[in-house]
């Protein structure tokens, strides 16, 4: 049995519980953080996950391409060993007799060395400085003198590849892919977070849509009320209305925790801290852009990052077939040295009897029977660069496939914005006029209703409309490398 008091004070108890949780809430809501795309775009390229793991990547290889170079300059090491004593007792075989000896000395290694980059080889200018003071009690005989050899060194291999130009060409490619993978995070992230963004967004208008589609049902089971309460309809609409207020207060609560789940995923994204309050400011207006199909596919084969990668792909191979045609092979060696060295009791006279050195090799390392595994080797090596042309022709391919989607995705939507802007419109009109209707008790309460959800989902699907036409524009954007809204390069 429904008793109009008791509605009346269940109806007042509701409004100021909900005043009362927007009071509360209220300072929340000032306290939030106003986020445009433009702003979490900056706010990623600074705190994401992903950026930050391809910068570290990138940092590592520059690093390593600096070492390498540093590697190339000359090189300067001391060798000191102040003082050595050595007492100890040796059996002389001629005499049949052992004899005690004892030997102090320090000695002094300074080297410069310098790797010859266009050769691989290496040129060492060598110092070595001793003094020595030795006593043996065979015949009693103590020895002092200083000695001094100074003398340069070259080195270098023959018949075989420069190691060193490949290593650091090897690294010069690492950096520049890190490089690249760096861009083209950047413009995934881009479209990433414009994604996230636009589905926080479109949960934030799901929600007011709902609010408003709320605040209707609350107005219509107010007027139900007064003419229940006035006999003018049956009771039973009354509880029909009550039940469309319940559904609505439900879809909301429903529609804020999918966009409390939306925000807490674009947070994580853009590398936001999950504890802090922010939403989201859209400008989803929507505004034709011009598309040149042939400019957008000469821009991206052009510039498209993954081209390049996949070119660095077939270098980095190429260079793993020299590596392996090394193996087991035919090379040699050419060792050169020339010096001067000296020796006296006296360090002043230390060159008065000087002598030239000298020393020049040359050595092979010849294979005999590799049972085939050099061979092998080469061919799967082959077969791997075979393998990477492929990939560079496919990747070229799906480009273009990528582009033309992209277009005809823009190309569709600008349609189904045009429908769903003339679809709103109607659901309005047809709305207003049905409220009407229903105020002058020519309509139910359900059919009201009916109306007003059809409203919601053209609103609804308006806002899906120009989201998809956003997401679409920035999809050819990363597509082409070409931003047609600036009318300008990503990338100058």
């Amino acid at each position: 049995m429904f008793h109009e008091g008791n509605y009346s004070i269940n109806l007042k108890a509701a409004l100021l519980l909900l005043l009362s949780l927007l009071l509360v809430q209220s300072p929340c809501i000032l306290a939030r953080t106003v986020l445009t795309l433009e702003n979490s775009l900056e706010i990623a390229k600074d705190s994401s996950p992903i950026i930050k793991r391809t910068r570290l990547s990138l940092e590592r290889s520059r690093e390593l391409l600096k070492a390498q170079q540093a590697a190339l300059k000359s090189h300067f090491s001391l060798s000191v060993n102040p003082f050595d004593y050595n007492r100890d007792q040796t059996f002389n075989r001629f005499l049949s007799a052992w004899s005690k000896n004892e030997t102090k000395e320090s000695l002094t290694r300074f080297t410069v060395s310098q790797p010859i980059e266009w050769t691989d080889g290496t040129l060492n200018v060598i110092n070595n400085w001793s003094w020595q003071d030795s006593y043996s009690d065979y015949q009693n005989i103590r020895n002092k003198s200083y000695t001094n050899n100074l003398y340069l060194q070259f080195s270098q291999p023959i018949f075989t590849y420069n190691r060193t130009k490949l290593e650091t060409r090897s690294l010069e490619l690492d950096l520049e892919r890190n490089q690249l993978s760096l861009a083209v995070q950047e413009l995934g992230l881009e479209l990433q977070i414009a994604q996230s963004f636009f589905n926080v967004y479109r949960s934030k208008m799901n929600l007011d849509i709902a609010l408003e589609e709320q605040q209707n049902q609350e107005e219509s089971s107010q007027v139900i009320s007064n003419k229940v309460e006035a006999g003018l309809v049956p009771l039973e609409d009354l509880y029909q209305a009550e039940l469309n207020l319940a559904s609505s207060r439900s879809t909301v609560l429903q529609r804020g925790n999918s966009l409390e789940d939306a925000l807490d995923e674009f947070k994580r994204l853009i590398g936001v801290p999950i504890s802090e309050e922010v939403t989201v400011q859209a400008d989803v207006a929507y505004q034709p852009v011009e598309i040149n199909l042939e400019k957008a596919l000469d821009n991206g084969l052009e510039k498209r990052m993954e081209l390049r990668q996949n070119q660095i792909d077939i270098e980095n191979a190429q260079f793993n077939l020299v590596q392996t045609s090394a193996r087991n092979e035919f090379k040699g060696s050419i060792n050169f040295t020339y010096g001067i060295k000296g020796n006296n009791e006296e360090l002043a006279d230390l060159f008065d009897k000087s002598t030239k050195t000298q020393n020049f090799s040359l050595s092979f390392d010849i294979p005999l029977w590799d049972w085939g595994e050099k061979e092998s080797r080469i061919k799967a090596d082959r077969a791997t660069i075979a393998s990477r042309r492929v990939s560079l022709e496919d990747e070229s391919t799906s480009i273009t496939v990528g582009i033309r989607r992209a277009y005809r995705s823009l190309k569709n939507y600008v349609v189904q914005i045009e429908i769903a802007e003339k679809s709103v419109r109607n659901a309005e009109l047809t709305y207003e006029i049905n409220l009407e209707r229903y105020k002058n008790g020519d309509l139910s309460s359900m059919d009201l209703n009916l109306y007003q959800e059809q409203l919601s989902r053209q609103k609804m699907g308006l806002v899906g409309a120009l989201i998809d036409y956003k997401l679409a524009l920035l999809d050819l954007k990363t597509q082409s490398l070409w931003d047609f809204e600036k009318n300008e390069p990503v990338f100058q």
